[in-house]
């Protein structure tokens, strides 16, 4: 198993979050609330957690193909949807 995480400072972090959320909902298995989201993807699954500082991802997958796909869905959507903030997306790896 591979574990990623990152951790994205923005002042809109739960904004993104249900913007993520639901845009992944009409393909995939989705549950999130204002501030917290579960995002489950053929190849992974992301959990999401904002506050008023910023937005936490962490994510899990079987092998590295599918560690870099989610870390490429979740960079473009998120830099899509924040492209005013120009947001910074840091992965960091354990597993």
């Amino acid at each position: 198993m591979i574990a990623l995480s990152s951790r994205v400072e923005t002042g809109s972090a739960a904004k993104y979050l249900v913007q993520l959320c639901k845009h992944f909902a009409h393909k995939v298995d989705v549950e999130y609330d204002d501030t917290t989201g579960c995002v489950r993807f053929p190849f992974g699954t992301c959990r999401l957690a904002a506050d008023p500082q910023g937005l936490t991802i962490k994510c899990e997958s079987a092998d590295q193909e599918a560690a870099d796909r989610l870390k490429t869905v979740i960079d473009v959507h998120l830099k899509r949807f924040g492209w005013r903030e120009e947001l910074v997306v840091d992965w960091s790896q354990a597993g």
